[in-house]
């Protein structure tokens, strides 16, 4: 069975971090492209960044380039988005997905909350 458990969400200031983590279990990591989306009230699921099985390929969403940095550790199974200079509207679930072939998977996500 496959798992995709998010961690270090919270609450923090505008102009603040945190670092998000996916630990994956019941698949074969090394394989899966990874990715976090967020879903803010109201709103669809977007997506926030991407990488490659090997890391070498990064992808980002416009509003948060050079702001959040993906991540990722294969020997730990272990996906990381760590966000920096966040703002209020980077309020959101986050969720973290991984993706190889057709085989699609999401965590149940965890809160990030940014004030201001």
């Amino acid at each position: 069975q496959v798992q995709l458990v998010e961690s270090g969400g919270g609450l923090v200031q505008a102009g603040g971090s945190l670092r998000l983590s996916c630990a994956a279990s019941g698949l074969t990591f090394s394989t899966y492209g990874m990715g976090w989306f967020r879903q803010a009230p109201g709103k669809v699921r977007e997506f926030v960044t991407a990488i490659s099985w090997s890391g070498g390929t990064l992808n980002y969403a416009v509003d948060v380039k050079g702001r959040f940095t993906i991540s990722r550790d294969n020997a730990k199974n272990t996906v990381f988005l760590q966000m920096n200079s966040l703002k209020p509207e980077d309020t959101a679930v986050y969720y973290c997905n991984a993706n190889w072939l057709l085989r699609d998977y999401w965590g149940q996500g965890t809160q990030v909350t940014v004030s201001s």
